[in-house]
């Protein structure tokens, strides 16, 4: 698997994409329906229908890659009724939802701010 810095924005699509689409049709999708940059260093990711599959498009400064994850037997995660269109990610996130988690029912410790010690 690749492994991308943690610093890196990843962005979801919600909606289900044709994964007939390739490079071209995913940047088109980047950037009119999501309105960002694709030429930005992040990820953009794609879910199919049935949510067996992702693709993730991504510029690494000399050209477009595109990397492809198909499960077998299980569906991912996918935030289908979010009301965001696009969905930011933190890469912990990220790494829940490429192991079969579903990112949004993990919620960690309050932060806690003092300026007193008791």
């Amino acid at each position: 698997m690749i492994h991308w810095p943690d610093s890196i924005p990843i962005y979801l699509h919600r909606d289900p994409v044709d994964f007939r689409k390739a490079i071209n049709g995913l940047a088109v999708i980047v950037s009119e329906s999501m309105a960002l940059d694709v030429y930005s260093s992040a990820l953009f990711v794609f879910c199919n229908k049935n949510r067996s599959q992702l693709k993730v498009l991504y510029w690494d400064q000399t050209g477009f890659a595109l990397w492809q994850k198909r499960l077998e037997r299980d569906k991912f995660k996918w935030p289908r009724k979010d009301r965001l269109s696009t969905i930011t990610l933190t890469h912990e996130q990220w790494c829940w939802l490429l192991r079969g988690f579903d990112y949004r029912d993990f919620k960690p410790h309050h932060t806690l701010h003092f300026t007193d010690v008791a």
